[in-house]
C-alpha cells in the first residue's frame, strides 16, 4: 500500500492523465523523479476489479509516488461508493471518476464515455462517493458524445454533478464518437474544443476546471492557465518525459533543481532491483523510461539497447546502466525539453 496521503492543495495546475496500460505503478515512480509536485493518476481500475480482483496488483504504489489519485470505472452508486472507499483505505489523494473513456468494453460495462449522457446517474454516484470517503472526488469527463450538442451537453452535465456536490471537473475537450472511431482516433480525430472548457470556468467560476486534449509542452499548458485552474497532459510526458523536469519550478513554486536524466535513471536502479525481488519483469519496467532522452545525442541508442536486451532470460539492472552509458552524462545538462 501507498500509506500517508498528501493534502492536495487545489487548484492543481498540471496533472498527468490516466493512461490504460502506460500510467502503471512503474510509470508513476518514473514520473515522480523528474517532478514532485505534478499529480499522477492511475490506469482507470473499473469497480468490479476493485471489489473481486486481486487488490495488491491493482492498488499497491509506493509511498513517494504521491500525490496519486486513483481513477475508477463504474456506474452503480454502491459500487463506486465502496470501491471509493477501499481506494481512500490504500492511500490515494483523490478519487476520480472516468466519464470519458469511449472503448467498447467500458460502454458494455456502461460506464466511460457513455455516461455524459446520463448526469442524474453521475451525480448519484458522486454524492455516494462523497458520502464514503474524505478525500476529494473529482470526474473526468467529454465534451459531449456522438450527435449530442457540444456546450448544452457540457453545461448540463456539469450542472447536474456538481449540485452532487463535486467541484473539481478535468474536461477532455473533445466529443467522442461511440460508435465508428476507435479508442485511439477517439483521441485524434474530434477537434478540439477548448473555447468550450474556457467558457465552463468563466460561467462556473466557483468550480475547478482542468483542461485535457493535445497539450504537448509546458509553454502551452501555461497559455491554458490563464483560462482554466488546471492542465492535464497525457501522450506528451509519456513520449518525451523530461519535458515535466520544469513543472515544479513553473507551476507550484519549486525552488529545488530538477534531478538531471542521468540522475533519474541512478535514481531508478534501487526501485528496479526492489521490483524485480519482488517478481517484476525488468522491461515492465523500462518500456516507460524509452523517451527520457528524447532530443539529445545518443537517445537513439538508449532506446535500442533497452528495447532490445530488458526482455532477455536473466536480464539485470545492469542494462539500464549499459544503456544509459551510450548518452554522455553531459547531455542536455542546459536544456529542460
Amino acid at each position: 500500500m501507498g500509506r500517508a496521503m498528501t493534502a492536495l492543495a487545489y487548484p492543481m495546475p498540471l496533472c498527468v492523465a490516466p493512461m490504460m496500460d502506460w500510467t502503471d505503478r512503474h510509470c508513476r515512480y518514473f514520473f515522480r523523479l523528474i517532478s514532485r509536485h505534478t499529480l499522477l493518476y492511475t490506469e482507470m481500475v473499473t469497480t468490479g476489479a476493485v471489489l473481486h480482483g486481486k487488490r495488491d496488483r491493482l492498488l499497491d504504489f509506493t509511498p513517494a509516488e504521491h500525490p496519486v489519485a486513483l481513477q475508477l470505472g463504474g456506474s452503480e452508486p454502491a459500487d463506486l461508493a465502496a470501491s471509493a472507499r477501499i481506494g481512500e483505505e490504500w492511500g490515494y489523494d483523490e478519487i476520480n471518476l472516468n466519464v470519458g473513456c469511449p472503448s467498447d468494453r467500458v460502454q458494455s460495462g456502461r460506464f466511460g464515455a457513455c455516461l455524459m449522457a446520463e448526469p442524474d446517474l453521475v451525480a448519484r454516484g458522486v454524492a455516494a462517493m462523497r458520502e464514503a470517503v474524505r478525500i476529494p472526488v473529482t470526474v473526468k469527463s467529454r465534451i459531449a458524445i456522438d450527435d449530442m450538442e457540444e456546450w448544452p451537453t457540457l453545461e448540463d452535465f456539469v450542472r447536474r454533478v456538481s449540485a452532487a456536490g463535486c467541484t473539481r471537473f478535468i474536461v477532455h475537450a473533445r466529443k467522442a464518437w461511440l460508435q465508428g472511431l476507435s479508442p485511439k482516433e477517439n483521441r485524434d480525430v474530434p477537434p478540439l474544443r477548448y473555447d468550450l472548457v474556457h467558457r465552463l470556468k468563466a460561467e462556473y467560476p466557483h468550480l475547478d476546471i482542468s483542461l485535457n486534449g493535445g497539450i504537448k509542452t509546458l509553454d502551452a499548458a501555461a497559455e491554458h492557465l490563464g483560462r482554466v485552474d488546471g492542465v492535464m497532459m497525457g501522450r506528451a510526458p509519456y513520449e518525451s518525459p523530461y519535458l515535466l523536469a520544469d513543472a515544479d519550478r513553473r507551476f507550484f513554486g519549486g525552488t529545488q533543481a530538477p534531478l538531471t536524466r542521468h540522475e533519474v535513471v541512478d535514481a531508478m536502479l534501487p526501485y528496479i532491483e526492489t521490483q524485480m525481488s519482488q517478481g517484476a519483469p525488468l522491461g515492465a519496467i523500462t518500456r516507460h523510461m524509452l523517451g527520457l532522452f528524447q532530443g539529445l545525442p545518443g537517445a537513439r541508442a538508449w532506446r535500442r539497447h533497452l528495447s532490445e536486451n530488458a526482455h532477455k532470460d536473466g536480464a539485470s539492472p545492469e542494462v539500464v546502466r549499459a544503456a544509459a552509458a551510450k548518452v554522455p552524462r553531459d547531455a542536455g545538462l542546459q536544456a529542460v525539453a
